[in-house]
């Protein structure tokens, strides 16, 4: 991993002149940028290309992004950010679900863009303390192996992204306490939470529903308003 504002960046966006602007404006911050317009060939090269990061359009022609970043995750685990739609907050939850480490809204925002390809390179640049023994939790029927990134419910795996599993991985750590909205995003994205984005929501309904807890009324990863998030831990039984 190369030191975050000298990264090598795979941009690959089908509208030329948001593509074109894209490069520049990274080029100009000493970022490297190889760039791809359709998703086919962009999935057939980007392992060709050393790339610390991806910028990865939703709509491509050839294969979609969300398509694009599955058959990434099941080779790789370089950093995907996931340029989505105005207001569609369906991509956003598909783009998480994918794969994605973070989504950006468009219209791109310059400085936005900058800061957040700047966040996910420096959290992946944090050093990593190794251990000779698996970190492991258990609740119940669930059992979450830190080393491993796996999970399993009720002797079933349960397929989560690396952004999914850091999730669950620090709501269960703190199991019987509340956490923040600003704890957890500053956590996830090693940002002040502005008190307008929606994507630990969105993540929270993912786990959600794939570890089978009620999204109506929720008994295992519950919402107390007003406070945050919390991870019941006798709730997997």
């Amino acid at each position: 991993m190369q030191i975050a504002d000298t990264a090598n960046l795979l941009l690959i966006e089908d509208d030329m002149a948001l593509a074109q602007w894209i490069s520049d404006f990274l080029q100009q911050r000493g970022f490297q940028v190889t760039h791809f317009s359709r998703g086919d060939v962009a999935l057939a090269q980007w392992q060709q290309h050393q790339a610390d990061l991806i910028l990865l359009d939703l709509m491509l022609p050839g294969v979609n992004g969300l398509e694009i970043c599955r058959q990434i995750r099941q080779q790789s685990d370089i950093p995907v950010l996931m340029l989505t739609a105005q207001g569609e907050e369906l991509d956003e939850v598909l783009a998480l679900e994918s794969g994605a480490n973070d989504y950006l809204i468009k219209p791109i925002r310059p400085r936005a863009l900058l800061a957040r390809i700047q966040n996910v390179l420096r959290r992946l640049q944090l050093p990593q303390h190794s251990t000779t023994e698996a970190e492991q939790l258990l609740f119940g029927v669930l059992t979450l192996s830190k080393v491993s990134h796996r999970v399993s419910l009720a002797e079933t795996e349960i397929s989560l992204s690396a952004t999914e599993f850091k999730l669950l991985w620090l709501l269960a750590s703190n199991a019987g306490t509340v956490l923040s909205r600003q704890q957890v995003f500053l956590h996830m994205t090693g940002r002040d939470y502005d008190g307008l984005d929606r994507r630990i929501d969105m993540l929270i309904s993912v786990l959600r529903r794939k570890l089978n807890d009620n999204s109506s009324q929720p008994q295992r990863i519950k919402t107390i308003w007003g406070k945050g998030y919390l991870f019941v831990a006798d709730a997997w039984q």
